[in-house]
């Protein structure tokens, strides 16, 4: 059985709307695969639960199984036998049935009778406005295509807006809970699995137990039969249209361009038309613009840069879509050969700088105040792992993040230093700390120097 891990702010949320005086309304939503299901599995544990999945088939089809699945849990023999043309006697039934205790509906890929019946918003406004919000019911309506759920569910002109009493977009779990998927593996084995996988608890099940990380990718991913060869396809094919051109921009930020002049430039488009790709992109939770950590009107900069936000849509638009070819003729062992030289330097030690931006709040413990992280880069190609700072107060921290073999002296921390003279934040009046990351450790020299200065940090992930 696959294990539940996380989701506590989630399960209080839910556990909150259950506890509602009356009814509730539920939304919840999120990328495929990343555990959108499973949380609401172990939400309706020992909870008298209606868990209706609806289909691409037609809505009578849907509709005539969702009042099959409810006569069957009531043991309604009239509703069993009843030929219904609209869906309003079905959930009253339910609602009579809430009269003896507290119900849970929920209907999952609520998207499918959006798109088997346009008007299926309105009836379903209708229903919860006569019928469920006068119950003892809390309704979950669950959704895994991002922009359907948020034009027929979450958006102003949606006939359902206004009537959810909350709503979870569900993201991918944390690094910081990786560890208990899998206790045997090692802090940098986390690290690398969690470089492929993300946070996405389908994925790591398949990476489960498996020590090297390799032979992981090989069977997983590089194989043309593989669960995740072609997983992003599945992702994107019902998100857009035009899949090819999603598929090339999103290439092209996987080989390193991440300014909106080198994406059009190596695409041989147009700044123009290229935004409305990235802006659908950006509304669809796998990329992301952004800015300097400082930058005081992120919209205006001209500092911005896209990147992908997923560990897994990277990895695959990096060693996998470009190789596709050479995989399809079977030359597998090539391909992962060819992997083995760039895995480390060119895709696990970016996602080692996420992580520790991720560990980095740690140091709040420590004193030191901030409530904004993020990266920092300026002129000349300055950049800085981990910029934190307290917009309110004079606090600043400086991170550098390093995934190598080679343990960290002071040089990495002179440099850092050095960097941080670019950044003109408070220049005058800060306070400035300043932390290393380091995965094989720090050299005798920079350890004793920490021990002297109260504003030097170094760290490992473990």
């Amino acid at each position: 059985m696959p294990k539940f891990i996380d989701r506590i702010n989630e399960m209080a949320t839910l556990e909150n709307e259950y506890a509602r005086d009356g009814a509730s309304f539920v939304v919840i939503y999120g990328r495929r695969r990343v555990g959108k299901t499973a949380l609401i599995n172990h939400f309706c544990e020992a909870k008298s639960a209606i868990f209706f999945l609806a289909t691409e088939e037609s809505e009578s089809d849907n509709r005539n199984a969702f009042k099959n699945l409810v006569s069957e849990m009531f043991d309604n023999e009239l509703l069993a036998s009843a030929s219904l043309d609209s869906w309003a006697p079905i959930f009253k039934s339910v609602a009579e049935e809430s009269e003896k205790k507290r119900i849970v509906l929920v209907i999952d890929e609520f998207q499918n009778l959006g798109k088997a019946n346009k008007a299926f918003p309105s009836i379903m406004q209708k229903i919860w406005d006569e019928v469920l919000s006068k119950a003892n019911i809390m309704l979950i309506l669950c959704g895994s295509l991002i922009n359907m759920m948020t034009s027929q569910v979450l958006n102003y002109d949606s006939p359902l807006y206004g009537r959810r009493t909350a709503q979870i977009k569900l993201k991918q779990i944390d690094f910081s809970y990786y560890h208990e998927f899998d206790k045997t593996l090692s802090p940098d084995e986390q690290i690398q699995q969690y470089a492929v996988t993300g946070g996405v608890p389908k994925y790591i099940e398949l990476f489960d137990r498996k020590k090297d990380i390799y032979s992981s990718i090989r069977d997983n991913i590089l194989s043309t039969s593989a669960f995740l060869y072609a997983e992003p396809e599945f992702l994107l094919q019902k998100e857009v249209s035009e899949i090819g051109s999603y598929f090339s921009v999103l290439k092209t930020i996987a080989a390193g361009n991440h300014k909106l002049s080198k994406i059009a430039g190596d695409l041989g488009v147009s700044q123009s038309n290229l935004t409305s790709y990235l802006k659908n992109l950006i509304d669809l939770d796998i990329i992301e613009r952004e800015v300097p950590i400082t930058e005081e009107n992120p919209e205006k900069s001209k500092m911005g840069l896209y990147r992908i936000k997923d560990n897994f849509i990277t990895f695959w638009f990096k060693f996998v879509y470009p190789n596709r070819s050479m995989l399809e003729s079977g030359k597998v062992q090539f391909v992962l050969d060819k992997l083995k030289k760039n895995f480390v330097d060119n895709h696990v030690s970016y996602v080692y700088e996420d992580i520790c931006r991720e560990n980095i709040w740690e140091l709040l413990s420590e004193g030191v105040s901030f409530n904004r992280v993020g990266r920092w880069w300026g002129a000349k190609d300055i950049e800085i792992d981990i910029v934190a700072y307290d917009s309110t107060g004079t606090d600043m921290v400086f991170g550098e993040c390093k995934y190598s073999n080679q343990k960290k002296g002071m040089g990495v921390l002179m440099a850092l230093q050095e960097k941080a003279r670019h950044v003109n934040w408070k220049k005058d009046t800060r306070k400035e700390y300043f932390v290393i990351y380091s995965k094989s450790g720090f050299t005798d020299e920079l350890i004793e120097y920490a021990k002297q200065k109260k504003n030097v940090f170094l760290t490992k992930i473990e």
